[in-house]
């Protein structure tokens, strides 16, 4: 019986330590993602009629918003729905924190709680879809007892 308990035991923590590097690793690359498509860009565009955008061009945007899918896609096949929401929520936001947090008027964190929204609420349906196309192809693949109807 003590060699049951210790294999589970053991199991038990091979599968923490599996997820835990899972979840670090999904985080700094959603971390890095942030500083690839848009940790470089500081400056505003000031356009000739005196107006300011930016500092953010739409396709840093899309890019960011892309790569941020694909890794919570990635986490929901290995059947890690939590670390597919958390992991790359918590990665983008460290990375968003440090970037904004020199804004003297303090309006950063406004921002940083809209996205921090937006990405759990994308991330947990993105999760959700992926989760649930796997186990539907798992389940077509596994065989052909069910019926149409």
């Amino acid at each position: 019986m003590a060699r049951w308990r210790g294999a589970t035991l053991f199991n038990m923590i091979e599968r923490i330590a599996v997820e835990t590097a899972t979840f670090l690793v999904l985080a700094v690359a959603a971390a890095g993602n942030w500083a690839a498509w848009l940790g470089w860009d500081q400056e505003r565009d000031v356009h000739p009629d005196g107006h300011e955008t930016g500092p953010y061009q739409v396709w840093q945007v899309v890019g960011l918003v892309v790569v941020l899918t694909m890794l919570c896609v990635v986490a929901a096949a290995l059947r890690r729905l939590v670390t597919a929401v958390a992991a790359p929520a918590l990665g983008t936001m460290t990375a968003l924190c440090l970037d904004w947090s020199d804004d003297d008027t303090g309006l950063w964190v406004v921002g940083a709680a809209l996205v921090l929204l937006g990405l759990l609420a994308g991330g947990l349906v993105i999760a959700v879809l992926a989760y649930g196309v796997q186990n539907r192809r798992a389940g077509s693949a596994g065989g052909g007892a069910r019926s149409a109807g």
